[in-house]
């Protein structure tokens, strides 16, 4: 026997040995291995996913919202020899967009003219009831009901010499259907921003 044939035996006898090694382990393996391993690839089934897809714990935390304080009022600044106190300029008509739109232009104007503004508000809105009687019978019956609209453009410290300019160019401004008015800030004109509450004032009268 050469050695060729010698080699050839070898090769042939350890393949025969790998072949009954790996069926004498087949069984052991199958024991020892989940079952999810040998019917899946996929082993991340079986694995923990420690939070991935949450993102509430990287958001910050949204600070608590604060209570609306109630509107108080502001001290009124009294008037000088050369300067006006709080003077309101009110806007008000039935149209409420030539109402809003002019003074949006009152406005506008203050900061060109370099006139301090305090506020701008719009104040309750108003209905009027027009009542009819018709020709025949004594019974009055709605036509139309009316909406007044009104705006305040609230401004202080305006010199005596430009009130005059101020005035006249609003007026030569002002549209039709539009009506106009300038006054002194008075405590009044501020509980007027409010709605009247009657039964609110009634029951806190009683209660008192």
């Amino acid at each position: 026997m050469n050695t060729l044939t010698r080699k050839i035996l070898i090769i042939q006898n350890t393949r025969a040995l790998a072949q009954a090694l790996s069926l004498i382990r087949a069984p052991v393996l199958k024991q020892q291995l989940p079952l999810g391993f040998l019917f899946s690839d996929r082993q991340y089934r079986t694995m923990p996913t420690h939070g991935i897809g949450r993102y509430k714990h990287l958001l910050l935390k949204e600070e608590p919202k604060k209570k609306k304080e109630s509107v108080q009022m502001k001290q009124i600044k009294a008037a000088t020899s050369t300067q006006y106190g709080v003077l309101n300029v009110a806007v008000s008509g039935y149209d409420m967009t030539l109402v809003e739109h002019y003074s949006q232009y009152i406005h506008k104007l203050c900061k060109r003219l370099d006139i301090r503004v305090d506020e701008s508000y719009a104040l309750p809105t108003k209905t009027t009831e027009v009542m009819v009687m018709p020709e025949q019978g004594t019974k009055m019956h709605v036509d139309v009901v009316l909406k007044t609209h009104e705006r305040i453009v609230q401004i202080s410290q305006v010199k005596a010499s430009l009130v005059l300019i101020f005035m006249e160019v609003l007026l030569k401004n002002q549209p039709e259907g539009v009506q106009l008015s300038i006054k002194e800030h008075t405590e009044a004109d501020f509980q007027s921003r409010f709605k009247a509450r009657p039964e609110l004032a009634n029951l806190l009268s009683q209660i008192s």
